[in-house]
């Protein structure tokens, strides 16, 4: 099991990065011939980014839904995530081949992915009583301290819209 941190604690950076999410839906689920393939594949990208971090993938998890997985991933830089998805040395643009292939725009398996670039003091995380999950675990964290108690201190003041 993952350690605890008891008391609040916030994510910690000085420098951009690079949310990423990436999901799968399978629409078809008596096609599991023709999506479980697509599923199967974010393996080995995963195995390399986390054996690999000088390709800038800082941490990510998996969310399970019904019909439906969800890829949270942070990145040093989107120059990183893009340089992973482009080379040919790398798992994911063969992996991208193959679904156009088999898969292509037939409906049995939709996509999708959003790309969120996140400059230094653009963002607040807390983290109470939780091992390191999310930003605490691509980032770092440190305990919440006073000054920084509630998002907008967090946000260190700036104007946040409504």
């Amino acid at each position: 099991m993952s350690e605890l941190f008891n008391r609040r604690y916030t994510a910690q950076t000085d420098g951009p990065f690079v949310v990423f999410l990436i999901g799968v839906r399978f629409n078809r689920l008596r096609a599991m011939c023709r999506w479980l393939p697509v599923a199967q594949a974010m393996r080995p990208m995963l195995q390399t980014l986390y054996a690999h971090p000088e390709k800038g993938f800082l941490d990510g998890s998996t969310w399970l839904g019904w019909r439906s997985v969800l890829l949270v991933q942070y990145w040093r830089s989107f120059e990183d995530l893009e340089r992973f998805a482009r080379s040919p040395s790398d798992p994911h643009r063969d992996a991208w081949r193959r679904f156009n292939q088999s898969v292509g725009s037939d409906g049995t398996v939709g996509i999708w992915h959003e790309t969120y670039l996140i400059e230094p003091e653009r963002h607040e995380a807390i983290h109470g009583n939780m091992p390191r999950v999310g930003l605490a675990a691509a980032l770092g964290h440190s305990p919440v301290t006073a000054g920084r108690t509630a998002a907008r201190e967090r946000l260190r003041g700036e104007e946040v819209g409504v």
